[in-house]
């Protein structure tokens, strides 16, 4: 990262950021999300990462998966898929002052928390990757990838408790890639099919 913003000024091109983009799992640790903290196994790069992201002024670019975390069920509060999918009715997780009606942005100010006890709390944070698969495993079905999917649209203007206004996110992906390995989930995160149909409906 330091080697690349080098050679982007001596281009002439500071104004552009260089980033990391890091999963939820693994590096996440800390519940509820004002106790969110780099987990033991990555505070030792994660720490320096966010404080140079700090220092030039770079966005953490984070891979948010409400997804994983209900099929894991990482916390016994997500055992309500409506809490994973945007869809329930009210708060679900008390912290505070703040309530966490959805998954998606107690991770998202899970990771915030982390960045302010690594001492970068002024980094701020894309989500480079948020997506929920059509088939292949437990609650994946194109009915929840479209329910999460329009929801997570909807929700960009909304911020999260932690930090009000607009969110760049980034939706994953564009296509079902049904001959990548791992789990069959894997296959179906995308909006449409190979031959370009789409693999349920969606409305930008």
């Amino acid at each position: 990262m330091q080697n690349m913003n080098s050679a982007l000024s001596a281009a002439g091109l500071s104004n552009i950021k260089v980033s990391v983009s890091v999963s939820q799992k693994g590096v996440l640790a800390g519940y509820p999300p004002s106790n969110g903290m780099f987990s033991p196994e990555a505070t030792s790069y994660m720490t320096p990462i966010a404080k140079y992201l700090a220092s030039t002024g770079a966005p953490l670019m984070a891979n948010v998966y409400p997804y994983f975390a209900y099929v894991g069920n990482l916390r016994a509060q997500i055992d309500d898929i409506n809490y994973a999918l945007f869809t329930s009715p009210g708060t679900v997780v008390p912290d505070g002052s703040k309530a966490y009606q959805n998954q998606f942005d107690a991770i998202v100010d899970t990771f915030y928390s982390a960045l302010e006890s690594a001492g970068a709390g002024s980094v701020p944070i894309v989500v480079s990757e948020s997506g929920w698969p059509s088939a292949g495993g437990t609650a994946a079905s194109a009915s929840n990838a479209q329910t999460y999917n329009q929801n997570l649209i909807k929700h960009v203007g909304q911020g999260t408790p932690k930090r009000a206004g607009r969110i760049e996110i980034y939706i994953f992906a564009m296509f079902n890639e049904y001959d990548k390995k791992g789990a069959d989930t894997e296959k179906h995160f995308g909006l449409f099919n190979p031959d370009q149909s789409p693999a349920y409906t969606i409305n930008f």
